[in-house]
């Protein structure tokens, strides 16, 4: 069996199953990307809420792991050479579990560097500028007298929006009609944007026709259902 001892988060989070993968993670936008690609392609992993309301986050033991203080983390005991991996930034977590497992990824190079773009398309792109948007919309941003900077943010999540639109047009799924973790990287962000940040109205949502649909069929998948609520919040 693997030995987790020696990683310092395993003493704030015991590992119960230290045979499988482990997740430190809180159901946010960026962290159910990880829940829903565990629960898709059904490897076995053991989840640890991180709760920011106690600072879980900053703790020396978290941050031994992702020294960045963000989530999602994991700490994988079988990975490669068979050695324990920790690994941070839900992107590259995405990638390695499909390259781990084989699934979710096309194995068509062309294919799989499309796919890897959509990524860091979600990374660099909608990920920052729609919690931009959250942020002045949702939480401390909106006393803000000056409104400029959600006016910025709102144009930009809507270009963003646009080009999502333009290239789900005649497609189920981002890479035509396999799913991938492109579309998982997506799933959390679209629907916060519109849910819990309160910016349906805001970014005209309601005219990115393609989009939504796109955002109601990944919605049904059980897996993403379940990936949603991992883990409960406290």
């Amino acid at each position: 069996m693997p030995d987790l001892a020696s990683f310092s988060i395993t003493k704030r989070w015991p590992a119960q199953y230290p045979d499988r993968l482990q997740l430190y993670s809180l159901p946010t936008p960026n962290g159910v990307k990880i829940s829903i690609m565990l629960e898709e392609i059904g490897l076995p992993y053991e989840v640890h809420l991180v709760d920011f309301n106690k600072d879980d986050q900053k703790t020396p033991e978290f941050l031994s792991l992702n020294p960045n203080g963000k989530i999602p983390a994991i700490l994988d005991p079988n990975g490669p050479d068979g050695r324990p991996l920790p690994l941070f930034e839900s992107g590259a977590i995405l990638q390695y579990l499909a390259e781990k497992t084989g699934k979710l990824l096309p194995v068509d190079a062309a294919r799989r560097y499309q796919t890897i773009q959509w990524v860091h398309f979600q990374m660099g792109g909608v990920g920052p500028m729609f919690g931009q948007v959250g942020f002045f919309n949702k939480f401390a941003g909106r006393e803000y007298e000056d409104k400029r900077p959600l006016q910025r943010y709102v144009a930009e999540s809507k270009r963003l929006l646009g080009v999502m639109e333009t290239h789900l047009a005649g497609r189920q799924w981002f890479m035509d009609d396999e799913y991938t973790i492109a579309d998982i990287s997506l799933f959390g962000w679209v629907r916060n944007l519109i849910g819990f940040y309160g910016a349906r109205e805001l970014v005209e949502f309601d005219q990115f026709k393609d989009v939504a649909a796109w955002l109601e069929r990944g919605l049904a998948r059980p897996a993403v259902q379940r990936g949603l609520n991992i883990p409960k919040r406290p």
